[in-house]
């Protein structure tokens, strides 16, 4: 399971290159860190636009096997400037394709963080409100 961890990272990096070829007018610059002991591994994505590189966020990826043995990806996706994440969770199955995911991921990362929920207002019931 865990050549799936830099397989995917892999198909994320191509990812971002191919729909961002030069993203602000700089270019991608990626960095690595595998721990396959535990089988995590994280990616951190710069874009260098001139000298100075500027943080656009990271990918935090677990392999792990489920309960039944069937080997499983998660995806943690984060943003520069927000401390928003969301997860996505890979499943081997027969009909896979491990790097179209990686491609979808890759988009919904390079779409940006989600935008904040709005919670609606808690309804106050009726015997509280006569009671105030």
């Amino acid at each position: 399971m865990h050549h799936r961890l830099l397989s995917f990272l892999t198909d994320f990096e191509r990812s971002l290159a191919a729909d961002d070829p030069a993203p602000d007018g700089g270019t991608w610059e990626t960095s690595r860190m595998v721990n396959y002991h535990l089988g995590l591994a994280r990616l951190d994505l710069q874009v260098r636009v001139g000298e100075l590189p500027s943080s656009r966020g990271q990918v935090l990826v677990q392999g792990y096997q489920l309960a039944d043995g069937t080997p499983c990806l998660k995806a943690t996706l984060s943003w520069t400037g927000t401390e928003r994440t969301t997860e996505h969770a890979i499943y081997a199955k027969p009909d896979v394709n491990w790097t179209s995911e990686a491609r979808k991921i890759a988009a919904q990362w390079m779409a940006g963080a989600p935008a904040p929920q709005t919670e609606a207002p808690a309804e106050t019931p009726e015997h509280l409100e006569a009671a105030v």
